[in-house]
């Protein structure tokens, strides 16, 4: 998952595509309608088929957890191999890829590997010093980099209002003219509040997290960096705000390369190419591990549901599965592959499906909150998205498993279908955010620690992963994936094929065309 919470990692246009986004309406069809009948997903035998079963419930049953940790133990080799890590543009990565690909091949899929370029961001040095104190520091992402030594001087607290640091009026009355800005994180990108900042005079920001711990974060792109830029812990912002040193140095380099890399696409031979179900997950990590939760769960879960479908499964809409690249930098993969389709090309997929860290040791099972309900954050996905939410809800209550929503952050690959009005939806385990004592009780977790304390660290390996929630959330993510190949109702009013071929018949019967005049016929 990328690194900053909030909708702080969305371009410009991405933020626009969100909020201008409408209310979905639910209406509970197919997907949902199986669900509901009580095929719990804790509770289907392991045995023969039952009878009268639907290609939903077999799926759903044979994807096992068993099955989808022999893939992170291979994820988990192939970063062992290659220095310890998957990062996109590295052998590591490329090797992972050409895993998935290969298997998928070898059960009939059609294959592609879409290849696009991205700027790498190494860093070199990262520290912040307030009165000769060290603070923990990150460097942002596409950040400017100080000299050697780096620059020196006041720190200035940004009044705190529900945009901070955001607008030029917050820094009416506040001098930060050849200083150093210290701004609360929310409401607006890193990218702006850095811009402004440095309209306003700032030589350097610190971003403070607005959640408890450090702050991972990304100014988006090389082209947008004004100044240089740095995250810190929300203790160590506020107490920097309320005790301002008389001076810090901010001492930060990185440098950039242009690599090459490339995302993995797969889709069934069999079902409607004008009605696609599409489910995604990023295959990178960071440099710092070998990245097994963050994102090999979800992408071990999409390929062994992949495999169990096989590459011609009778569904009626062709099913599309994506692993991305360069996730972990700024949503690349996924942005670059959603921009490469045509406009017609994009209203052939019906919705997207996201899954990005489904294994977290302390984990949550938070669904993306595509009707708003919550009323957080960025606002509903495009029409259609709640009833995907809904659908996903039913098969954890099927099963007895509480769920909770999560805003649409931009933090991870849904970010660019939502931004071109597609529905999205999908399933996230937790990061580096905090389980209260009320979802532990739920969930049986512990209160008062990260759902994953290895996230982004060299610990997120295999030993990193929760079975039973990977298992859980494999079970349900393919029962949805599968079942929204038979139909996409609920989601856009495209009707299953054979309610299709019964409504011609029907219509026929009455002595109607099914090209009536003025709008009235059968639709097709």
């Amino acid at each position: 998952m990328t690194p900053a919470f909030g909708p702080e990692t969305l371009t410009a246009h991405q933020q626009e595509g969100m909020f201008m986004s409408v209310k979905a309406t639910t209406r509970f069809t197919t997907v949902l309608a199986v669900a509901a009948v009580g095929c719990a997903l804790a509770t289907v035998p392991a045995t023969a088929a039952p009878q009268g079963e639907s290609l939903a419930e077999k799926i759903s049953r044979s994807v096992t957890v068993d099955g989808v940790y022999r893939h992170l133990i291979a994820f988990q080799r192939l970063a062992d191999r290659n220095g310890g890590n998957r990062a996109a543009g590295t052998a590591g990565h490329a090797q992972s890829a050409n895993y998935i690909a290969d298997k998928l091949k070898a059960v009939g899929y059609d294959v592609t590997l879409h290849n696009f370029s991205f700027t790498s961001f190494e860093i070199e040095n990262q520290t912040l010093t307030a009165d000769g104190r060290s603070i923990p520091t990150q460097m942002m992402t596409y950040s400017k980099s100080t000299p050697v030594g780096g620059v020196t001087a006041p720190l200035v607290p940004v009044p705190v209002d529900a945009t901070p640091g955001c607008e030029a009026t917050d820094y009416a009355g506040v001098n930060v003219t050849g200083k150093v800005a210290l701004i609360k994180r929310g409401a607006c990108s890193f990218a702006q509040k850095q811009q402004v900042a440095a309209d306003a005079g700032a030589i350097a920001a610190v971003v403070y997290n607005n959640v408890p711990g450090g702050l991972l974060g990304t100014v988006g792109d090389p082209a947008a960096a004004r100044i240089p830029t740095v995250g810190i812990a929300q203790a160590d912002g506020e107490a920097l705000a309320a005790t301002p040193p008389a001076s810090v140095t901010v001492d930060v380099r990185g440098e950039e390369q242009t690599r090459q890399t490339f995302n993995v696409l797969a889709e069934t031979k069999t079902g409607r190419k004008d009605n696609v179900v599409m489910a995604g997950a990023h295959l990178d990590g960071v440099e710092e591990g070998p990245g097994i939760n963050d994102n090999g769960s979800g992408s071990a879960v999409l390929l062994e549901t992949a495999l169990k479908l096989g590459g011609s499964p009778k569904v009626n809409n062709a099913i599309r599965f994506g692993w991305w690249s360069a996730e972990e930098l700024g949503l690349i993969g996924s942005t670059e592959y959603v921009r490469s389709l045509s406009f017609e090309q994009q209203l052939d997929i019906a919705l997207y499906l996201n899954f990005d860290m489904v294994g977290s040791p302390n984990a949550a099972h938070f669904l993306y909150d595509g009707d708003d309900s919550d009323q957080e954050g960025a606002g509903p996905g495009p029409l259609g998205s709640g009833p995907i939410e809904e659908a996903l809800k039913a098969r954890f209550d099927a099963a007895g498993v509480p769920t909770e929503g999560t805003d649409f952050s931009g933090r991870s690959d849904y970010g660019e279908f939502i931004a071109q009005g597609i529905p999205a939806g999908g399933t996230f385990t937790g990061a580096e955010g905090i389980m209260t004592a009320e979802q532990a009780a739920k969930w049986g977790g512990q209160a008062g620690v990260a759902y994953d304390k290895c996230y982004h660290s060299a610990c997120d390996n295999l030993f990193n992963i929760n079975r039973k929630a990977l298992g859980t959330q494999a079970t349900a993510i393919s029962y949805v994936v599968t079942a929204y190949g038979h139909s996409t109702e609920d989601v856009n009013g495209v009707p299953p094929r054979s309610e299709r071929a019964e409504a011609r018949t029907m219509a026929k019967a009455r002595g109607l065309s099914a090209t009536a005049p003025h709008g009235h016929g059968v639709a097709s």
